[in-house]
Formats: structure tokens, sequence, C-alpha cells
């Protein structure tokens, strides 16, 4: 019978760790983004619909 503690233990500390790496990442991010020069927002055209036939 497998060890079901040892299994909701295992699977709890990589989730855990996946969660650190994320949250890491973000604040990564977030540091660039407050580092980097504000710059005027590029505004993409709305893509247009074929028209139906």
């Amino acid at each position: 019978m497998p060890d079901y503690k040892e299994l909701y233990l295992t699977l709890f500390d990589a989730t855990e760790k996946a969660i650190r790496e994320l949250i890491a990442a973000q604040q990564k991010c977030e540091e660039l983004c407050l580092r980097t020069p504000l710059q005027e927002p590029v505004l993409l055209p709305f893509p247009q619909e074929p028209e139906e036939k």
C-alpha cells in the first residue's frame, strides 16, 4: 500500500517550491518595470473582422 503521507508531503513540497519560484519571477518583473523609464503607450490597431459574403 502506498505511503500517502509521503506522497502528500512530496507534492506539497513541490507545490511550495513552484509558488516561491513564481513569486520571485513576478517580483523580478515588477522591479524591471519600475526601473524602466516611462514611455508613451503604443496603441495597436483594432483587428478588422472579415466581411461575410
